[in-house]
């Protein structure tokens, strides 16, 4: 039965911390947080030849468990996040899809509660401020130039909780707009974009930090004309978000990022659509249908892909078996690096003491056997 340590000694793990992994390591949790002891009657949980990592943070997800974050229902947002914590996303950003303006201000102020409940970590807007060039699965007749009043108006809308918008920084309006969330301290995200090299260095020099799932919906990299992605991958002050599912990234698109980035600047993410840990099928994505078919999500018009069913679990699982990346820089790309561009890293993000018990249970192999959060048991990684 899933239920609340007040006192427990998870021992014997693999403990992947900051500052490296701990053979035959252990994790006291106290209540929600992580403790530094433990009393001489607290319970012992014997993780031998498993790998214990911080809980997932994604910061890019549009929902999951058969639900829309842009159009589900309260209830339908909850079973959405619940699907992903499951599989080991114990802090989640929704994601929005393109919309018109007012009906996403109205989203924004029902996220919002959740994000004030905690619920969810933040409000994440991709479009409508994107290029028609590069929309992928969004709808061309939504989309709209970066308005700095526009976007100000959705900031607004999401009473403090929006932490990200997506933006193809090259229209009119795109570096005002840029300018304007850097100075409230809400990430400007260069996606969805067909700048040049050039546009996309005065929009990093305005303020923008992330790139949207870098290669894709942007120009490919070419000799003559690099375009975003050397300009994204090359500058130190841009962290590169990446789908690791297969269908978005060859292996050596994803080892190109790693290798130029550094793990440092790498935040794994999904880019979840409702079918993520739901099943093939026909599905809406905005106003736009969508086809799902051996995992694979793709536009019934156009055959676009239309975000991914991706969870961070098999992301991780993925990162260590066929990519072959460090363990470390896996928990730094899919947790310490996404809490702290979120600026939550001082609750989540790793296993330190007065941390949130946000953790994760692999085994051997890496498969996901357990979720805490808070100090929860989410899934047990044991069988009563």
């Amino acid at each position: 039965m899933a239920g609340r340590a007040d006192s427990t000694v998870l021992a014997g793990a693999r403990v992947v911390l900051p500052t490296g992994t701990v053979e035959n390591g252990r994790v006291i949790v106290e209540g929600t947080r992580i403790a530094g002891s433990a009393p001489e009657d607290a319970r012992i949980v014997d993780l031998s030849d498993h790998w214990l990592v911080p809980g997932f943070v994604d910061m890019h997800n549009h929902g999951g468990g058969g639900a829309s974050f842009t159009s589900g229902t309260v209830d339908e947002v909850l079973t959405g996040i619940r699907t992903h914590r499951e599989h080991g996303t114990t802090t989640l950003v929704a994601s929005t899809v393109t919309g018109e303006l007012d009906f996403l201000a109205q989203r924004a102020g029902i996220l919002s509660e959740l994000v004030e409940q905690g619920d969810l970590a933040g409000i994440h807007f991709e479009g409508p401020f994107i290029s028609p060039c590069r929309k992928g699965a969004h709808s061309e007749d939504l989309l709209r130039h970066p308005d700095p009043a526009e976007v100000r108006k959705l900031m607004d809308a999401a009473r403090g909780t929006a932490k990200m918008f997506t933006l193809a920084t090259e229209l009119p309006g795109g570096i005002e707009s840029v300018r304007l969330l850097a100075e409230h301290g809400v990430i400007a995200a260069i996606g969805h974009t067909d700048a040049t090299y050039e546009q996309t260095v005065e929009a990093i020099d305005a303020g923008a930090t992330v790139a949207t799932h870098l290669f894709n919906a942007m120009p490919p990299l070419a000799h003559r004309a690099p375009g975003p992605i050397a300009a994204l991958l090359e500058d130190e002050r841009v962290t590169v978000e990446l789908i690791n599912d297969g269908t978005h990234l060859h292996p050596a698109a994803l080892e190109l990022a790693y290798h130029h980035a550094g793990a440092d600047r790498v935040a794994l993410i999904t880019d979840a659509m409702d079918a993520a840990g739901f099943g093939d099928g026909r599905y809406q994505l905005g106003p736009l249908a969508v086809e799902v078919k051996d995992g694979v999500a793709r536009l019934v018009e156009g055959n676009s892909i239309a975000g991914s069913t991706l969870t961070l679990d098999t992301a991780f699982h993925r990162a260590m078996t066929i990519d072959r990346i460090r363990v470390e820089d896996v928990v730094q790309s899919i947790s310490a690096n996404p809490a702290r561009l979120l600026g939550v890293y001082d609750r989540v993000g790793s296993l330190e003491p007065g941390k949130d018990a946000d953790l994760v249970v692999l085994d051997a192999d890496f498969a996901l056997k357990g979720v805490m959060r808070k100090g929860e048991w989410i899934t047990e990684p044991w069988t009563d």
